[in-house]
C-alpha cells in the first residue's frame, strides 16, 4: 500500500526559503512512479507545480521556475521541494502525490494521481 507523508512547511517570511518532504512508502524495486507535488489554495482548486518521475524526469509550472526545485533521495525513500525567494502568493497547503503518467499535462492534473499525503501548510508572510 502506497504511504505519502509530508512535512517541512512553516511560516516563513518573504523572500525566505522552505524545503518540503514527502516520505514515500510501499513503492516495490521495479515500479514506475510519479511524484507531483500541488499546491492548495482556500477557494481554488489543488495546482500542480512540480513533479518528478522515478527516472529522474522533471516537470515545474511555468509560475514557479527558478524558484523551486525538485529531487530525490533514494537512500531515505523521499522526494523534496525546495522553494526560493519565497512569495506570499507561495501561501497554500502543499501535497504530494503518486501516480503512473509521466507527461506536462498528467503533471499539472488532480486527476492523474492516484495516492495522496495529508499536507503541509506554508504560510508567506512578514
Amino acid at each position: 500500500q502506497l504511504s505519502l507523508v509530508e512535512s517541512g512547511g512553516g511560516l516563513v517570511q518573504p523572500g525566505g526559503s522552505l524545503r518540503l518532504s514527502c516520505e514515500v512508502s510501499g513503492f516495490t524495486a521495479t515500479d514506475y512512479y510519479v511524484i507531483g507535488w500541488f499546491r492548495k489554495v482556500p477557494g481554488m482548486e489543488r495546482e500542480g507545480v512540480s513533479c518528478l518521475s522515478s527516472t529522474n524526469l522533471k516537470w515545474y509550472a511555468d509560475s514557479v521556475k527558478g524558484r523551486y526545485s525538485i529531487s530525490r533521495d533514494n537512500d531515505k525513500n523521499t522526494v523534496y521541494l525546495q522553494i526560493d525567494s519565497l512569495k506570499s502568493e507561495d501561501t497554500g497547503v502543499y501535497y504530494c502525490a503518486s501516480g503512473g503518467v509521466w507527461s506536462a499535462s498528467a503533471c499539472s492534473t488532480y486527476g492523474s494521481f492516484r495516492s495522496w499525503g495529508q499536507g503541509t501548510q506554508v504560510t508567506v508572510s512578514s
